[in-house]
């Protein structure tokens, strides 16, 4: 079954470049495009999608306020910030929200369907550029780092989820299957109790922990 997709941004050409997009590529369904967030609860409860393509700057209600609607009102649904710009300010309030990931605008048509497929299976995914910043932006606080009894294998998977890797990513480049890197993620949950990839990288990121 495809996974069912609705997008937000005020560009009527990106609205419907991405529809067409989602709709040739196998496994995706578009279900919605609108020009802002206004109608946002009314949109998402009539659609019905697996996940939320969300344009950061839009009239009304931005994408960031659009988000923390979202968790309000509808969990765990994926929510995918979409910009063009990388400023620092509205990547780590977007994170704050509760986006599952932020991608610049330009990311490739390949990269950005290998992040949508991310983000349904639990990932967070980022463009490097956004990871670099995050890591860099975390790097200079300090904070006392807690014992979650991590392993170096699972330490260094941990590393890959920040830089934004996708679990075929992370498999290919540690040299195990991709089963086995689903049940290391699952023990990394359980050690550092949280209950999402983008739960994790930002509890990571908070303690560097990696």
């Amino acid at each position: 079954m495809a996974s069912r997709i609705i997008i937000f941004d005020d560009n009527q050409e990106r609205l419907s470049s991405v529809s067409m997009l989602l709709n040739l590529s196998d496994g995706f369904l578009c279900t919605g495009t609108f020009p802002n967030a206004n109608n946002l609860l009314a949109n998402i409860t009539e659609s019905k999608p697996d996940l939320v393509l969300m344009d950061i700057d839009m009239p009304g209600t931005n994408g960031i306020d659009a988000t923390i609607l979202i968790r309000r009102h509808f969990g765990a649904l994926p929510v995918l910030i979409q910009t063009n710009f990388e400023e620092d300010e509205r990547i780590f309030g977007s994170l704050q929200a509760g986006a599952n990931g932020y991608l610049l605008k330009k990311t490739s048509p390949e990269r950005f369907i290998e992040s949508l497929r991310e983000a349904l299976e639990g990932g967070a995914p980022m463009t490097g550029s956004i990871a670099t910043k995050v890591l860099r932006y975390f790097s200079a606080e300090t904070a006392a780092k807690k014992d979650y009894h991590l392993t170096e294998r699972e330490k260094h998977i941990l590393g890959f989820l920040v830089k934004g890797y996708s679990y075929k990513l992370i498999a290919a480049e540690c040299d195990i299957a991709y089963n086995t890197v689903n049940n290391h993620i699952r023990n990394i949950y359980d050690k550092l109790y949280v209950n999402s990839a983008t739960e994790a990288v930002s509890l990571a990121i908070r303690e560097r922990l990696v």
